[in-house]
């Protein structure tokens, strides 16, 4: 029931993707049979910078607030992030773009891949800068950010002459995949 609660919520995410119905007993055994390991900022990283074909199709990962989700179809586990950290995926456009609300690492794909852009977040209740940085979209079209939780931020960015800007908060309910940052 879980499961198919899952597959639903990621469809509605707009990033969704069929995985096999392969069981594993534990989350340290499901890491290790599809070749991953390590806490959960270590697979979200290693699982953010593969994109088209290179990306697993017999799983799926979510990040959501405070957890990392991830399921085979019949198996699902939660691995916690720091309890002090939000993780943001961003994924600028030009011409076309997806919804999106919990980032999915398997399925979700962005327009602009391995370009570079500039990306600036703004704390606003602080003003301080929290990125201010050139970076090299993934091959998923994405870049992702380790923010402080429960912020209110503007993401400000540019690429080839173009810019985007966004407000968007850290909370407990907030997204973490971001994908309407139309560049104009």
């Amino acid at each position: 029931m879980l499961t198919a609660a899952l597959s639903a919520l990621v469809l509605l995410a707009g990033c969704s993707a069929q995985a096999s119905p392969d069981a594993a007993p534990d989350a340290g055994s499901f890491l290790q049979e599809h070749g991953l390991s390590g806490n959960a900022v270590k697979v979200i990283d290693e699982l953010e910078q593969l994109g088209g074909a290179d990306r697993p199709t017999e799983f799926t990962a979510s990040v959501r607030p405070g957890e990392l989700l991830l399921s085979d179809g019949e198996d699902e586990f939660s691995m916690p992030l720091p309890e002090d950290r939000f993780y943001l995926s961003i994924a600028p456009y030009a011409e076309k773009t997806h919804d999106c609300y919990f980032h999915s690492l398997t399925t979700c794909q962005g327009e602009l891949t391995e370009q570079d852009v500039h990306v600036k977040i703004v704390d606003k209740g602080t003003g301080d800068v929290l990125v201010d940085e050139e970076q090299t979209t993934n091959p998923n079209g994405f870049v992702g950010f380790w923010l402080p939780k429960d912020v209110d931020a503007t993401v400000s960015v540019s690429h080839s002459g173009l810019t985007a800007q966004q407000e968007f908060s850290t909370g407990p309910n907030d997204a973490t995949c971001m994908t309407t940052l139309k560049l104009a």
